[in-house]
């Protein structure tokens, strides 16, 4: 008889547990899952998307999520798979090849309505739905969203479609039972199962990262396809899997469906998404600048710069504020608010309650709207070309840094833009000093420190070096990179 090591390692784990009198699940009470995969696995769907480029001299290919951070994780839109026994790459012509990439998706209405991800069509010249019944049906590209990673399709079938509903995400526990249904490295309809293993996961694949984490094996061509609970209710979309190797192992992300919902029906009704707009650029706040605000353990988001014309700017909101509670929601961290802002209608009005200064004031806001293609702000900061100091202009230094004054010359040596209009450059920084922990990089300039502005080099000189007198431990900067984006920084003073 042979035994394999998997099995004389289970039937070992199994002993011990019952030597430890540990009660292990009994075969009845073992979840079976067939009942539920032949109930909802005809609405799922293969998604057959074709894209023709021009051929390029060195034989690439186009690039496929190119700048986001799963770029080798969503490279299955161009990843090589037969089609039906036929070739995924023709050739048109000397210049043009064409590519033929599958993902999943489902039906969420009889009349041919279709979810999917984006990623998983887009691009593409041609999409087409392929059915459990091997019916194969031109799809039409309703709308799409790349911040949530959705698009909706539709097709235009002889009778009524199997279809599935949205269930309500944010009841699903850790340690729930959920299924995958979807169409892994295009072998056909495939059912996994797993458990919720976390909630609420943050993967910095957008603004509005919300993902439910499971250990139910998504692949390559499960992308677009539904995740189920018990009761078969779609519970959200399989995205995306970290995973070394490009195979499952056991870390899968699923969009909620109270995350996709609101989008879908947007994209329906307007083929565009329509989100709420504050006009702040917001920023975690982590120990050091909540010690240096006096803020104790209060939570929330630190404006970091808002629009001038934005409904934040107009209500009088102002950076250094602390954004605490919106529309009646507390906000713990900084993530939340951009998910509750773009789930707001636009043009309501909403109460914002803020922190200034010590004081709790409350704003009203009318919300604007958040255009697609509306630069997201971004709280990174990266080097400029050139980092060296300023020679004899740069004359004044505090904690590791150079000063100089913010004049034509610093603006040429550093690319600094028109709109960072008054404050103090950042010549150089001792790669061993607290600035350099913080980020702080050359050409950066200095608008406040502990929110008061400065203007000349000695005055960043004075205040730093009469905190450091004092015994204070954190000074709070407030920080412009070139092109003017703002953060705060709180700095140690030694």
């Amino acid at each position: 008889m042979v035994r394999t090591a998997t099995g004389f390692a289970l039937a070992c784990s199994f002993a011990l547990l019952l030597a430890l009198g540990v009660p292990a699940a009994r075969a009845d009470h073992a979840p079976d899952f067939a009942d539920l995969a032949a109930q909802v696995s005809d609405a799922v769907v293969n998604i057959s998307a074709t894209q023709t480029y021009e051929e390029q001299s060195a034989g690439g290919e186009p690039d496929a999520d190119s700048g986001t951070p799963f770029d080798d994780l969503f490279d299955q839109f161009f990843h090589r798979h037969p089609d039906q026994g036929g070739d995924s790459d023709q050739l048109l012509n000397p210049h043009e090849r064409r590519s033929n990439s599958l993902g999943s998706g489902f039906v969420i209405d009889p009349s041919g309505i279709i979810v999917t991800n984006n990623h998983v069509i887009a691009d593409s010249d041609e999409v087409t739905v392929i059915f459990t019944d091997g019916t194969k049906l031109r799809a039409q590209v309703i709308g799409k969203d790349t911040k949530v990673d959705v698009a909706v399709l539709k097709v235009k079938p002889d009778k009524p479609l199997k279809a599935v509903k949205f269930g309500d995400s944010d009841k699903m526990r850790v340690g729930n039972w959920v299924i995958a249904v979807g169409n892994p490295f295009g072998l056909g309809g495939s059912v996994t199962a797993g458990i919720v293993s976390a909630r609420n996961r943050d993967i910095d694949s957008g603004p509005y990262d919300d993902y439910i984490q499971t250990d139910a094996a998504i692949n390559k061509g499960n992308s677009g396809g539904p995740l189920f609970n018990m009761d078969g209710e779609v519970i959200g979309i399989n995205t995306a899997i970290l995973s070394p190797s490009g195979g499952s192992i056991g870390i899968g992300f699923a969009t909620p469906s109270n995350t996709v919902v609101p989008i879908i029906e947007q994209l329906r009704k307007y083929g565009e998404t329509r989100r709420g707009w504050l006009g702040v650029r917001i920023q975690p706040i982590d120990d050091s600048i909540a010690e240096s605000l006096d803020l104790g353990n209060v939570h929330g988001a630190l404006v970091a710069g808002t629009d001038t014309d934005g409904p934040a700017a107009q209500a009088g909101i102002a950076t250094g504020d602390v954004i605490v509670k919106f529309d009646g929601a507390q906000i713990q961290d900084a993530h939340e608010l951009p998910k509750l802002v773009a789930a707001t209608p636009v043009g309501k009005s909403v109460e914002i309650v803020i922190l200034r200064k010590g004081h709790e004031l409350t704003k009203a806001v009318t919300l604007g709207r958040l255009e697609d293609t509306e630069k997201q702000a971004s709280l990174a900061t990266s080097a400029p070309d050139q980092q060296q100091s300023l020679p004899n202009e740069a004359a004044e230094k505090s904690l590791g840094m150079t000063f100089a004054g913010l004049d034509s010359t610093a603006r040429l040596k550093f690319s600094i833009k028109d709109s960072v209009t008054s404050g103090v450059v950042v010549a150089g920084v001792d790669s061993d000093s607290p600035a350099a922990e913080k980020n702080i990089q050359p050409g950066e300039v200095i608008l406040e420190i502990n929110q008061e502005p400065v203007s000349q080099p000695a005055d960043v000189a004075k205040k730093l070096n009469a905190l450091k007198s004092a015994g204070k431990k954190l000074a709070l900067l407030l920080v412009a990179n070139p092109s003017g984006e703002e953060r705060f920084v709180a700095l140690a003073v030694p």
